[in-house]
């Protein structure tokens, strides 16, 4: 795997959207660690944000890292994280947009709110669109689009009827953007996660509903950011140049055959 070289001062450069904490946060060390210059997009925990360069800052020096505050779902937002990146770093070579958001309760289709359904689709739907659109016109020759989904897309559990419909969404304009880059030597690929042990993932669950998604795969564990930080930097590298329009489920086998869980 080739290291990241290539824009101001040798270096590659990297937007993570909701690059402060969890997976983001773990992608973003990965890909300092590995060479990239790293701007992480943040919404709102602006101290996280500020935890996190400063940790790229003392490992691999200073002016590799910077935090831009913003909403994935404003376009002007997007647009600046670009600008800022563009001003600190000189071009973008790669996006890994990973804001997301998901009901906190789970509920049932019956039972989700119009404003539940418009939030989480105006974050993972249209914050993807917005960041995807953006990077089309910014990434130079060589460049990397990444987009996040969930492996529940594929297993289907109740509860998850919105963000399961939102990220379905994300891997569908994820296929078409491949074709669309036709002739730009950019690539579009999407990661679609299994269960990430986290805040994200624990939220509003259960010991038993943490119980049954440690169960799902065949591994029996909860998948770690790192495992999917590596996926990431593979997808970055060189060594991913004929890997398009493709949806990557890293979930440690659930799903597999149908079977979710330990057979009885």
């Amino acid at each position: 795997m080739t290291s990241a070289e290539g824009s101001k001062g040798g270096r590659k450069v990297v937007i993570v959207t909701g690059g402060s904490r969890g997976i983001g946060r773990e992608v973003s060390l990965s890909l300092a660690a590995n060479g990239w210059s790293v701007v992480t997009m943040f919404a709102g925990n602006e101290k996280a944000a500020d935890v996190l360069v400063a940790e790229i800052y003392e490992n691999w020096g200073a002016g590799k890292a910077m935090a831009v505050k913003g909403d994935v779902s404003v376009a002007a937002d997007v647009k600046n994280a670009f600008d800022r990146a563009e001003e600190a770093f000189g071009h973008v070579n790669a996006v890994v947009n990973l804001a997301g958001t998901i009901a906190s309760h789970l509920p049932k289709l019956a039972d989700t709110t119009e404003e539940e359904w418009d939030r989480i689709f105006t974050v993972n739907t249209k914050g993807t669109f917005l960041v995807c659109k953006e990077a089309e016109k910014r990434l130079v020759s060589g460049g990397r689009i990444l987009t996040c989904s969930t492996s529940l897309a594929v297993i289907l559990n109740p509860g998850y009827s919105a963000y399961v419909a939102s990220k379905a969404a994300v891997e569908a304009l994820t296929k078409i953007l491949a074709k669309e880059l036709r002739g730009k030597n950019i690539t579009a690929n999407c990661i679609s996660p299994g269960p990430i042990a986290g805040e994200f993932l624990f939220a509003g669950k259960s010991p038993e509903q943490i119980s049954a998604l440690t169960n799902m795969a065949p591994l029996e564990r909860l998948g770690q950011p790192q495992d999917i930080a590596g996926v990431v930097k593979f997808l970055l590298s060189d060594d991913a140049a004929w890997v398009n329009g493709q949806i990557l489920r890293v979930n440690g086998g659930s799903g597999i055959a149908g079977r979710n869980a330990k057979e009885p």
